[in-house]
């Protein structure tokens, strides 16, 4: 029988620092074990992608490409901001690709009035693109909400809600550039936000107040959970998250700086930064957000704790029509023009995958925003990086669904792993 000394206690006997590096190694197998990965696989996953190009394709490493990736991803980054969103309710909004189609030719038709269709703002003034931009991110966003009423309330399923959105409004793009067919974008306040590029030293201050920014929220977490009493499991995770933050700041400036043609930070990505900030903010510190993982976790349960349930799933597809317009707007000014095909292609089908392989769940109550930012990095990085080496567009078309396909195992995998091990 053995005695109480000859118990084994996990960090007696150690110094102190192997004791708290033996406590975090217990963790990380810990979190492999449970399959609490985190984003772990999508940045391994993003390093060997980049890795891999950067020896197969000549002009894939460079300053000028690394500017044009992050111009490429903005648009379909923001539509899997609102992504996040819906599947985290462990629902599905298959119309977000003509939304933002149509958000993109209502700033069109707005900045441009066109001729020989029936929309009733085709016979006023053109409207300065600074305005014109609210008013179709506030249009989409009103069919989100619309359409995420007849889910709540009517309980029509919402694949079937949103696919039918999908037909609705290709219908309607269709029908108001029939005649035109193609409107060009000239107002300078659409375009910049795919061609404006901050200056060198612009692009410095930014980064600083980026870093700035997430520094301060860093302390005031710090003294929140001290006042609240409650210890900090590893301080130095919180020193390290800080100096990621900086050096991913900083080093994106820096590559960009030296880009030739255009020169300087592009204002794409400095908005995608800002709604990471503002959405990951309202998942992770509002009560809305908390009850958005509740009713992905279990509605009724939400229900039984005075949750409203059909305001959160309102409220969830107007956020994602929202997000459809900015990314709609964004994609479009990308291209100087709006026309038939606009919001088609694989856009919807970019959006959902960049959201799923940032490690968002499909079964709902589990995964983050900055899942979609690493998601439509990884899917514009292969796509630019295939390109680049001169491949065929099949084979861009094969690789991203293997990609999508290992992401959804891997999530299916983790949820396993953590339904045995109780969490």
């Amino acid at each position: 029988m053995s005695s109480e000394a000859d118990v084994a206690v996990p960090g007696i006997g150690l110094p102190e620092g192997a004791e708290a590096k033996a406590g975090v190694w217990q963790r990380a197998r810990d979190n492999v074990r449970t399959g609490n990965l985190g984003v772990l696989p999508i940045v391994v996953g993003l390093i060997l992608i980049v890795s891999f190009f950067s020896f197969k394709a000549t002009n894939f490493f460079t300053a000028d490409n690394f500017s044009n990736v992050i111009v490429q991803m903005a648009g379909t980054c923001m539509l899997a901001y609102g992504v996040v969103f819906v599947l985290l309710l462990g629902e599905i909004d298959l119309s977000i690709g003509y939304l933002s189609g149509l958000a993109a030719v209502s700033v069109a038709e707005l900045q441009n009035p066109g001729t020989g269709n029936s929309l009733p703002y085709t016979l006023i003034a053109p409207v300065v693109g600074l305005i014109a931009i609210p008013i179709a991110i506030a249009i989409v966003g009103a069919i989100g909400a619309a359409q995420g009423t007849i889910v709540a309330k009517v309980g029509v399923p919402s694949f079937v809600v949103t696919l039918a959105g999908l037909l609705i409004w290709q219908g309607v793009i269709l029908q108001v550039l029939g005649i035109q067919g193609t409107v060009v974008i000239q107002d300078s306040w659409i375009n910049d936000t795919a061609y404006y590029y901050f200056s060198p030293i612009a692009g410095w201050i930014v980064a600083a107040i980026i870093t700035g920014l997430y520094a301060a929220s860093a302390v005031v977490h710090v003294i929140r959970l001290r006042r609240a009493g409650l210890g900090i499991r590893a301080p130095w995770t919180i020193v390290a998250k800080v100096v990621g933050v900086a050096i991913a700041s900083f080093g994106t400036v820096a590559i960009c700086n030296h880009a030739k043609v255009p020169n300087g930070l592009p204002l794409a990505g400095v908005l995608v930064v800002i709604f990471l900030v503002a959405l990951t903010f309202l998942a992770k510190r509002t009560s809305f957000g908390r009850h958005v993982y509740a009713v992905g976790g279990n509605a009724e349960a939400a229900r039984r704790a005075g949750i409203n349930v059909p305001r959160i799933r309102i409220l969830v597809f107007m956020i994602s029509g929202i997000m459809a317009g900015v990314g709609g707007i964004i994609l479009a000014a990308n291209v100087n023009s709006v026309d038939l095909n606009v919001g088609g292609g694989t856009l919807l089908l970019d959006a959902i995958s960049a959201a799923v392989i940032g490690g968002v769940s499909l079964f709902g109550g589990r995964g983050e925003v900055r899942g979609a930012l690493l998601g439509a990095l990884v899917i514009a990085t292969v796509s630019n990086g295939l390109n680049t080496a001169g491949y065929a567009p099949g084979t861009i078309y094969i690789v991203t669904g293997v990609i999508l396909l290992l992401a959804v195992t891997l999530d299916t995998v983790a949820r396993r792993l953590q339904v045995r091990s109780g969490r």
